[in-house]
């Protein structure tokens, strides 16, 4: 037997159970034994076709013989004799034996092999009640801080948002009914008019077939059987729905339909698609609107407004038609819509392109706080802290960074373009040939193309077209163009790293010559093909970064870069995290390094250290020896430590807060040795125990190398320190998630909750050591801050080798974070490069955040001096920055512990009695102090000032309000930030990274990076 005439029979005997005993649908029959009551069950099905065709006036039987013995009455004159492969001669011959009583001689049927086929295709079926109860896959809406709308989530084919059917208006409902199924409201699932009408069709028509389904029928193909276009789907398909209509009323139905159908432009479901097309509610949808929609389930691409507005023009006028006819609507209403703008939003809105981090960590959160599965899971309404301006402007930031750090280096590399248009390009001319005699645009060039308006089975729906009758010529209508080939395959591509924010381009001329690209808004402009010159191909798809200015635009090639980053903006005093930037792209990674990933946090962990300093007594001017120090074991066993400086030896004597300034790892150690307790031990417990406390680190490794950054750290705990830092201590527990809803009632709101004091340090000590991180930027190793220094105080780290840059620092508002490194997750370890410090890498990727937060709402204050409890206890004091030694006036005003009485305690000498100073002094006698106002020629002598000499006031400190105004530039010691860098440090011999020494070279230096000799942060 002829197998298309095998699957034809397996699907009018399902129709014919379905129409004729609907309670009663056996899916299996017996091959052998049940061949008769085949027999019996499709002869009844033909008598059942008569009839319901009798109710039209159209005698089917005439009609049907008409077609299968002319077949140029279907499919024109030059038909050939098998048509798809079915011999009409056989299908007439069955359809006399089935339908007319006839008894062929030779009969070309074989009820055994119709039962196998159909017995295969029901296996495993599945059942009405389970698509009765089946929860429609919804989309997840997140709000963002200011409870706008920031992102969606969802399953694929899930983008819809779920309304019940009393919420879409009659007239809505109507134009869905009228467009795909106009005998909704009477057949019982299946429509055996709409059935035969498109097989005939489907004779003449060559491709996919046409099938006549009712909504029904659509709703089991959507949500159930699947959409393939096979006889086995469609006998599933016939039976599911047959059966659904048993136990579903009418509405039920068509809430699932207009909630499961897709639309076009990503949205499923009628409430989605008026929200996608026209920014509204289906409740608030006009007839023109309703029209526009009810139109497209037949075919959403090929009917897209976006793409075709003329045909979606004219299926809209289908629909009004179809309205019109059924009463629905008067002909000056129907007119009046016909000629009615489409009226849609721009569908750039659809589409996001950033935030996937984010997102991805609301999800996790979501599983954690709410209970929630998956926020794809169902229709969430997700309330977060995220300032989305500010969240795009950190992922900006950070891919600029790492790809500026690459191309600075010599390390970029190119691999390939994200994508080539050529296929895309050609599938579109292909759908859209020229009209007869109309000459071919060439690529890229607008032109005018005739576009098919084909609707062959709206001309088989209409009740005086008849089954079997030759289709009318289907229409072709010339529609200019207004965009080229090329733009037009961009819109409909998806770039591979969709949230690169850089520009994407189309090559459209390549070569040894100028590189010609075109521009998503639609310009052509000249490219810089930088290292990718002569391997750029014709319609590749690049990135690049665009130079608007006097005279055409021109673009410079960018390409993905190989290291990794991560960036977070926290709230200070509430913990809410404003924008996550956890890599470079997320769909190149999806690890999130702000919350998945430790790194070694370099000398961004020393302020610890300074902190445990500042709290056990010791002053910003306290003076520790820059040079090389041994400490004993821990507990007796294992190895001393003798840390060294960056470039290696030593400046010797500085004061406390310089060693911090210039992040000297020498200083940070001899801390250790009595600076915070009597014993080195002691003292790493002590740092240690504000690491717990500070919920940096769950667990401390007791081990010296811990207070220069070697045990690797979480950035989102890190930040969590500084938060504290600037809150004097109070630290904030950091969050994204505000609350999660769905369906009105509230899973899991957070609740406020006020910082948490650090105990193990006061607040005057969180002050002075706020007052040090402001010297980094202001003339540290953050000096490229120094603009904003008044506003802003920090801490550079580089941890060992170059592994890891940061930066870590704060406003009175808000902590950033940096990190730039790469990943290396293949066990191998590759550096930064020599001198890629966290002053040089990670200080700009801030400096751009920080812009960025002042831009979107962050308030520009400058820092806070001491709050209310601490100012009693702190007196603002002039010192020589050098040597830290108190002068009368006129010099920078450090901020010294007062017992809160008036008394200070001083410990400039302390960890380096004055006797050693003197020693120190190449010119020095015995005893030769006198003269010295409290030694402070000794001190002044040994860092290079004249004796008598006073370094004028540093109006760099917002912290003190005494401070005289006065030039900088008078004083002759200027940096190239017009700021005091308090002399440079003692010259010295230094260490190459193998440790012998070697004479000082004169090195390349970046501009805007000062203060290089000590690259250890």
């Amino acid at each position: 037997m002829n197998a298309i005439l095998i699957k034809l029979f397996a699907t009018a005997l399902t129709l014919s159970q379905v129409t004729t005993r609907p309670d009663a649908v056996r899916t299996q029959f017996d091959p052998f034994t049940d061949q008769a009551e085949v027999v019996r069950l499709l002869r009844d099905g033909c008598a059942h076709m008569r009839k319901a065709f009798d109710i039209e006036d159209i005698n089917l039987d005439e009609l049907i013989t008409t077609a299968m013995e002319d077949p140029s009455s279907v499919a024109g004159p030059a038909a050939p004799k098998i048509l798809h492969g079915l011999n009409l001669d056989e299908l007439n011959t069955s359809y006399k034996q089935f339908c007319k009583g006839e008894n062929p001689a030779i009969s070309p049927f074989n009820a055994r092999e119709v039962i196998e086929f159909y017995d295969n295709a029901t296996k495993d079926l599945p059942t009405a009640e389970a698509l009765r109860d089946k929860a429609l896959p919804g989309m997840t809406r997140i709000l963002d801080g200011a409870g706008k709308p920031f992102a969606e989530t969802f399953e694929p084919n899930g983008r819809r948002l779920v309304v019940p059917i009393t919420a879409v208006p009659n007239l809505v409902q109507k134009a869905f009914i009228a467009a795909e199924d106009k005998r909704f409201e009477s057949h019982h699932g299946i429509d055996e008019r709409g059935v035969i009408r498109a097989f005939i069709g489907n004779l003449a028509s060559p491709g996919r077939p046409a099938g006549g389904s009712t909504i029904t029928q659509q709703v089991v193909k959507n949500l159930s059987v699947g959409d393939d276009v096979t006889y086995e789907r469609k006998i599933r398909e016939m039976i599911v729905a047959s059966r659904l209509e048993r136990i579903l009323t009418k509405p039920q139905i068509l809430g699932l339909y207009l909630n499961g159908i897709y639309l076009g432009r990503g949205a499923y479901g009628i409430e989605m698609a008026a929200q996608s097309y026209f920014g509204k509610s289906v409740g608030q949808l006009t007839l023109p609107e309703a029209a526009l929609l009810a139109g497209m389930p037949k075919g959403p691409n090929f009917y897209s407004p976006d793409k075709y507005p003329e045909r979606a023009r004219e299926r809209r006028a289908y629909v009004l038609a179809r309205l019109k006819e059924e009463g629905t609507i008067t002909e000056a209403e129907m007119n009046a819509a016909v000629n009615a703008d489409l009226g849609l939003k721009p569908v750039d809105a659809t589409r996001r392109d950033s935030g996937f981090y984010v997102v991805d960590y609301l999800n996790r959160e979501a599983r954690t706080f709410a209970g929630v599965d998956s926020l794809t899971a169902g229709s969430f309404t997700v309330r977060s802290t995220i300032n989305a301006g500010l969240q795009r402007a950190v992922e900006s930031a950070l891919q600029d960074g790492l790809a500026n750090y690459e191309r600075s280096t010599g390390r970029q590399s190119y691999t390939g373009p994200e994508l080539n248009l050529a296929d895309s390009i050609r599938r579109i001319q292909a759908a859209t040939p020229a009209p007869e005699g109309a000459v071919q645009a060439a690529p890229g060039v607008t032109g005018v193309r005739a576009e098919p308006a084909k609707d062959h089975a709206k001309d088989l729906a209409k009740p005086e077209t008849k089954p079997g009758a030759k289709a009318p010529r289907p229409k072709v209508a010339a529609v200019p163009q207004a965009k080229p080939i090329w733009l037009r395959a961009l819109e409909s591509s998806r770039p591979t790293l969709y949230d690169v924010h850089w520009p994407v381009a189309v090559v459209l001329e390549a070569g040894r010559g100028p590189v010609k690209v075109g521009l998503a808004d639609g310009r052509t402009v000249i490219l810089d093909p930088g290292i990718a010159r002569n391997r750029l191909q014709l319609y590749d798809v690049v990135r690049v970064k665009l130079t608007e200015g006097r005279g055409a635009a021109r673009a410079q090639l960018r390409v993905r870069p190989n290291v990794q980053g991560a960036a977070l903006v926290l709230e200070n005093q509430t913990g809410r995290i404003l924008a996550m930037a956890g890599g470079f792209s997320y769909p190149m990674s999806q690890l999130n390094r702000v919350t998945q990933a430790v790194r070694q946090p370099g000398s961004t962990l020393k302020p610890l250290t300074y902190l445990a300093a500042l709290n056990a007594g010791l002053q910003p001017n306290t003076l520790v020896l820059d040079s090389p120090v041994t400490l004993p074991p821990i507990g007796g066993a294992g190895d001393s430590w003798s840390p060294k400086n960056y470039e290696g030896g030593g400046s010797g004597p500085t004061t406390l807060r310089r060693g911090l300034e210039f992040s000297k790892n020498l200083v940070t150690a001899r801390l250790l040795q009595g600076g915070i307790a009597p014993k080195a031990p002691a003292s790493l417990k002590r740092v240690c125990d504000i690491a717990l406390e500070a919920q940096i680190y769950a667990e401390c490794e007791p081990y010296y190398p811990f207070v220069l950054g070697a045990q690797p750290v979480r950035m989102l705990d890190l930040a969590g320190f500084y938060a504290a830092v600037a809150n004097e201590g109070a630290r904030p527990a950091s969050y994204a998630l505000e609350s999660v809803e769905r369906d009105g009632k509230a899973l899991y709101t957070h609740a406020p909750r006020e910082p948490v004091r650090i105990g193990s340090a006061d607040r005057v000590a969180f002050y002075q050591l706020k007052t040090m991180l402001q010297g980094v930027t202001q003339h540290g190793t953050a000096a490229a801050l120094s603009k904003v220094s008044a506003y802003v105080a920090g801490k550079t780290g580089t941890s060992e080798n170059e592994n890891d840059a940061w930066f870590a620092g704060f406003t009175n508002e808000i902590t950033v974070v940096v990190w730039v490194g790469y990943d290396n997750a293949d066990g191998s370890r590759k550096t930064l490069g020599r001198g890629q410090t966290g002053g040089h890498v990670s200080v700009p990727i801030a400096s751009n955040i920080l812009q960025a937060a002042w831009a979107n709402g962050v308030p520009k204050t400058p820092l806070r001096g001491p709050s209310s409890e601490a100012r009693p206890f702190i007196a603002d004091l002039p010192i020589d920055p050098h040597s830290g030694q108190r002068v009368a006036g006129g010099g920078f005003l450090e901020h010294f512990r007062t017992s809160g009485d008036g008394k200070m305690a001083d410990t400039q000498f302390r960890l380096v009695p004055r006797e050693t100073l003197y020693a120190m002094r190449p010119d020095a006698e015995d005893g030769d102090l006198n003269g010295a106002e409290d030694g402070a020629s000794v001190a002044g002598d040994y860092y290079g000032n004249m004796t008598g000499e006073r370094p004028a006031p540093d109006p760099l400190d917002p912290f003190g309000e005494r401070q005289p105004p006065r030039s900088r530039r008078a004083q002759g010691d200027l940096d190239s930030y017009g700021q005091d860098a308090y002399r440079p440090w003692p010259g010295q011999t230094a260490r190459s990274p193998f440790g012998e020494e070697e004479v000082r070279r004169p090195r390349r230096r970046d501009p805007d990076y000062l203060f290089g000799e000590d690259p250890g942060y």
